[in-house]
């Protein structure tokens, strides 16, 4: 079901603010804004267009960086006066180089953030561009690439080492160890987590017409 946009309040300069979510994570990339036209090319498109309120032009996300966001759902809140877009991105969403816009913490509360690969990402990515005295991994940052390489196959080692043994804990403690290394090496060859997540994803569609040949 699509809702008639006709619905939706503008404001007085014609515009209506898109958060954008990535669909997979459920992280918040990006606050921008839309008008009529960019929200009109962007159903029809099925990947994001903004109106840049600096520029004021249309602009489409990724039209020279790359990094497109391709649209799943757009949702609008109760008031009909905001949007929220949920996509699935190609590269950072932020022009700084980030995954998201969202990365300068201005109060944290009593509860613990909960954990994820992107926010282990994001950490790692921050120790690699302001080094940290002390910190393991702007050391291996400092060391380059070859130091990188080498603890991502001594990791791997260890991994066959402890599944060889059949030691389920020992197993996960030296795959946790392994996943990290190799999150390192994708921030030193500047890899998005949501390039490998799109490769694996690729490689896991089930072609309907031939699965149903196999059956008759």
């Amino acid at each position: 079901m699509t809702m008639d946009i006709d619905t939706l309040k503008f404001d007085e300069q014609g515009l209506i603010p898109a958060i954008v979510v990535d669909e997979d994570t459920g992280a918040v990339l990006t606050l921008a804004y839309m008008n009529r036209e960019s929200l009109e090319i962007s159903m029809k498109e099925g990947r994001t267009c903004f109106w840049s309120r600096s520029r004021g032009e249309l602009w489409r996300k990724g039209e020279t960086s790359g990094n497109v966001q391709r649209i799943v759902r757009i949702t609008a809140d109760c008031d009909g006066d905001a949007l929220c877009v949920f996509v699935r991105k190609t590269g950072p969403a932020c022009h700084l180089g980030t995954d998201s816009c969202f990365t300068r913490p201005v109060f944290e509360g009593l509860e613990p953030e909960g954990f994820s690969l992107e926010k282990l990402m994001e950490l790692i990515k921050g120790r690699k561009t302001e080094k940290k005295e002390g910190s393991y991994t702007s050391y291996l940052f400092e060391k380059g690439l070859d130091k990188i390489l080498k603890k991502v196959g001594e990791e791997s080692t260890e991994v066959i080492i402890a599944a060889k043994a059949e030691d389920k804990r020992e197993t996960v403690y030296e795959i946790a160890d392994l996943v990290y290394h190799v999150l390192v090496l994708m921030a030193q060859l500047g890899i998005p987590i949501g390039d490998v997540r799109e490769e694996l994803k690729s490689r896991h569609i089930i072609d309907k017409k031939v699965k149903q040949e196999k059956m008759t």
